[in-house]
């Protein structure tokens, strides 16, 4: 299994005090912080994705359950209807975030904000978090949004304007529980439901038509 090389850090941190209350003879300190240094590791896994073929095919940005499929009016920022599927990520998620597409990065824009709860419909535009869209090869585009949770309190984005991507590449993580919001234009065919669970690079979110 691959780990994250955000977390190493601390994965170290946790191991060294592991080992260090099992010298000092603190033995149920050790016990609990052999637990934290697993769940740490499990939570930095970086599992590889069978990521399917095919045009047209939007896939999963992240892990986690579908928590709402909902249309969006014409606004400021874009002159058509919009879908917004948004995806909540457990601690017990792979937090892995994944391209939705090929295609280039048009824009990668941070937001400061709350730290609300990531299930909650409002945190989509109230919380801390990073928009990247992209434009697939044939101009059609999208946007993916990073939103952080209640735990999450560092969002890592590896992609930058310009950049070449391919459909199911990694391109960042959120810390410790959070959500991932993806901006697809209103003609999209939608492949998931409100309620069922996904994975990052993997499931078929949507179609372009």
């Amino acid at each position: 299994m691959k780990i994250a090389r955000e977390g190493y850090p601390l994965i170290s941190v946790a191991a060294a005090l592991t080992v260090l209350a099992f010298v000092l003879g603190g033995n149920p300190a050790g016990f609990v912080l052999v637990v934290v240094t697993l769940g740490i590791t499990a939570f930095f896994r970086d599992p590889d994705r069978v990521i399917p073929a095919g045009e047209g095919l939007i896939v999963s940005p992240a892990d986690g359950r579908v928590v709402s499929v909902v249309s969006l009016e014409p606004d400021s920022n874009s002159a058509t209807t919009a879908t917004r599927i948004s995806i909540f990520l457990s601690p017990l998620d792979v937090h892995i975030n994944r391209v939705p597409v090929t295609g280039n990065v048009e824009d990668v824009t941070y937001q400061r904000g709350k730290f609300m709860a990531a299930y909650k419909d409002e945190a989509s535009s109230r919380n801390e978090q990073n928009a990247v869209k992209l434009a697939d090869d044939r101009g059609r585009r999208l946007q993916v949004v990073q939103v952080a949770g209640v735990v999450a309190r560092r969002i890592v984005s590896r992609v930058y304007p310009g950049q070449r991507v391919q459909r199911g590449e990694r391109f960042g993580l959120i810390m410790f529980g959070s959500r991932t919001d993806t901006y697809l234009p209103g003609d999209c065919k939608i492949e998931v439901a409100e309620g069922q669970r996904v994975k990052g690079g993997e499931t078929i979110l949507a179609r372009f038509v």
